[in-house]
């Protein structure tokens, strides 16, 4: 039927329907509307059921093997690729070397974001002679895959794929501060092993609370001469320097195509749109930044920023995500040591064409904003930036202490540790010391590291605050051991982030990230929450969460809290707020350690031990959730280690049967870490 035969049933003029007649000129209008209704769903339907005839119809292209890192490698002639798993960078940058390195035997690398491509086709590798896998995988938080590894992750838990015939090889980074040191390493090792992959070289775990540089060294001299045994060949020679990206200076162009510290996106912070994340942040006004200390040395803050119109979403235990900026000051000083104009409009671009990474930071760009926005100048130096970077010192022992600090002798490594890392020379002070080095400014930026995001744990509640984030943090300032004064990144950055400065709104560009340290489902359940210094953040978000619920006629189980500070005079964060949550009942119990107000220190794990009668009684009777906030070092695994006492004291347990017990904690999700170290 068509729109003819709908309009073949209009009635004549309400006048001339006859008095009693059996359908009103409603009831026909009526009917006219259904059947015309009925006619285009039948229409509708029938265009809906011819859809999947085209859908059926798809020729192979080449669009359709953008995800396959295969075909890449071999229209690229590559046969060796390394995978990374990376949250701060480290992961990546080795990845980026071992790929570099192939090159020395005749091989050719290229590293891979797994979030790229379609890992399942790692059954296809066979298909490329003398092919090799490799994966450099760090471990995020409490033994989590990083962001881009995530789905990686969840195809090697998933899948049965036969991958026999695969040959790889895994460097770990992790942290043995931590309770999983170095499970996404050991995970995706083992894995492969299973689903009958062959390993050819032993497993390397990277320990970033010793010297990752070190191990990531000692496991790569030896990982390559095991490669050449497997594939019967010999290095071509020396290790030689490589260009990655070759520089292009732009004299005119139009400066709507310059970035100028954006993320992602050209122009993204002048238009945003969301979803915000990592590749988008949100540039968020700073609202309010307070001083909390009374006095002392250090500067401890607390910030808010206005996430108004963002439509971000946050749960009380998330992180906050900030992208900083380097100061201004040491971005003068490299320039004026380099001679180099910093204001200059320049890409550096990637020599091999085929690769998906196209430029090392966002381009074009100006080397003041590469150095400002993008690259990491106050971290020490790995050995391989040494490396490349003693061709340029014209003096020939300068030259060499550069070179043998980045080789793999002992006496190398030993001089590396003490000279670089020990005294945390950043790329400035080498630049200082080493008077004979002056490296052309867009290969130093070729091989500086990006600049990271900062995470920080948000201390409020998106119940209470649902347009605000706040952030609690103390200021990172110290002496190094050739007196210089460094500073952190981040927190000097936030520091003098101060609102309406000038009149004119300060900004922050962010993103939240989620977490897995969540309060219970049921607000009847006991928490026990441990986190002395800026360990606090996460708990007055939880503290006034639980407040909330109360108001709401919530039944809320036992709220406590341990918290932790040098002198109660000084140091005491969020003294007032916390008081008042105690005085109210939305916290059960407010317990602080000062360590410092006495002679002999007093810390957060010492009241545990004091009460330990009434924490074993929420723990085993009510079944409390424990969360751990703050230094990973040594606070947390003080903290744990009482645990385990006042479970084996009063669960009448052996010292491995505690230990069991706290540890089936943890897997059942109620004992939860946010630690760092």
């Amino acid at each position: 039927m068509g729109d003819s035969a709908m309009d073949s049933t209009v009635p004549p003029p309400e006048s001339a329907v006859p008095e009693g007649a059996l359908f009103s000129m409603t009831d026909v209008f009526l009917f006219s509307l259904i059947v015309g209704l009925l006619s285009y769903w039948l229409l509708f339907r029938k265009k809906k059921e011819e859809i999947p005839e085209f859908t059926k119809i798809q020729p192979t292209t080449s669009s359709m093997r953008e995800s396959s890192f295969v075909e890449k490698m071999k229209k690229t002639g590559r046969n060796i690729v390394v995978f990374y798993g990376s949250q701060t960078g480290t992961a990546e940058e080795f990845a980026n070397r071992l790929s570099k390195d192939a090159h020395r035997y005749g091989m050719r690398g290229m590293s891979a974001d797994p979030e790229e491509y379609d890992l399942s086709d790692l059954s296809r590798l066979s298909e490329i002679d003398n092919f090799l896998a490799v994966f450099c995988m760090a471990t995020y938080g409490e033994g989590d895959p990083t962001d881009n590894a995530q789905d990686f992750y969840d195809w090697l838990q998933e899948t049965d794929t036969d991958l026999t015939g695969l040959k790889f090889a895994v460097f770990g980074l992790g942290n043995k501060t931590y309770e999983h040191f170095n499970a996404m390493g050991k995970y995706v090792d083992k894995r492969l092993v299973q689903l009958g992959a062959q390993r050819i070289f032993e497993l390397g775990m990277g320990d970033d609370d010793g010297n990752l540089e070190e191990d990531f060294i000692t496991w790569r001299e030896q990982f390559w001469p095991a490669v050449c045994e497997h594939f019967g060949v010999e290095a071509t020679g020396e290790e030689s320097s490589i260009r990655q990206y070759e520089l292009v200076v732009h004299t005119d162009i139009n400066m709507n195509k310059v970035y100028t510290g954006e993320m992602g996106r050209l122009k993204s912070y002048e238009s945003q749109k969301p979803p915000f994340d990592a590749k988008n942040p949100f540039l968020a006004p700073v609202t309010l930044n307070r001083k909390l200390n009374q006095g002392g040395e250090r500067h401890l803050m607390h910030l808010e920023l206005d996430i108004s119109g963002s439509k971000i979403r946050y749960e009380s235990g998330d992180h906050v995500a900030v992208y900083p900026a380097n100061d201004t000051s040491l971005v003068n000083q490299i320039g004026e040591i380099l001679g180099a104009d910093l204001d200059m409009i320049m890409s550096l671009n990637n020599l091999d064409e085929e690769s998906n990474k196209k430029h090392p930071f966002p381009c074009p760009t100006t080397y003041r904003t590469a150095l400002t926005y993008y690259l990491d100048i106050t971290n020490p130096p790995r050995t391989n930036v040494l490396y490349e970077l003693a061709q340029y010192a014209t003096d020939p022992n300068e030259q060499e202490h550069l070179r043998k600090m980045a080789s793999s002798a002992a006496e190398g490594k030993t001089l590396y540790l003490s000279w670089v890392l020990e005294a945390r020379r950043n790329i400035l002070a080498i630049l200082q010391d080493v008077s004979s080095l002056r490296p052309p400014i867009d290969h130093l930026c070729e091989l500086l590291p990006r600049l990271q995001a900062r995470y920080y744990s948000i201390a409020s509640s998106s119940k209470v605050h649902p347009h605000s984030i706040h952030i609690c943090a103390v200021v990172v300032e110290y002496e190094t051991k050739t007196g210089r004064v460094n500073k952190g990144v981040a927190t000097t950055w936030l520091k003098n982030k101060v609102p309406n400065e000038n009149g004119h709104k300060v900004m922050v560009p962010m993103y939240v990230r989620k977490s897995q340290f969540r309060l219970p489902f049921k607000p009847s359940t006991p928490v026990i929450m441990i986190g002395p210094g800026t360990g606090i953040a996460p708990f007055v978000g939880f503290v006034q969460e639980r407040a909330w619920l109360k108001q709401q006629g919530k039944d809320v189980g036992e709220t406590v809290l341990y918290y932790g500070c040098r002198h109660e005079n000084e140091d005491y964060l969020y003294r007032e707020e916390l008081a008042q949550f105690h005085k109210e009942g939305a916290l059960t119990q407010l317990n602080v350690a000062f360590s410092r107000d006495q002679a002999q220190k007093v810390y957060v794990q010492h009241l545990l031990k004091k009460n330990k009668e009434g924490v074993w009684k929420l723990i085993h009777e009510g079944n409390a959730h424990i969360y751990v906030c703050g230094d990973a070092r040594s606070m947390a695994r003080d903290v744990q280690n009482t645990f385990y006492e006042i479970v084996a004291e009063f669960g009448s347990m052996t010292q491995p049967q505690a230990v069991d017990y706290v540890k089936k904690l943890m897997t059942k999700g109620r004992y939860s870490l946010d630690v760092w170290s």
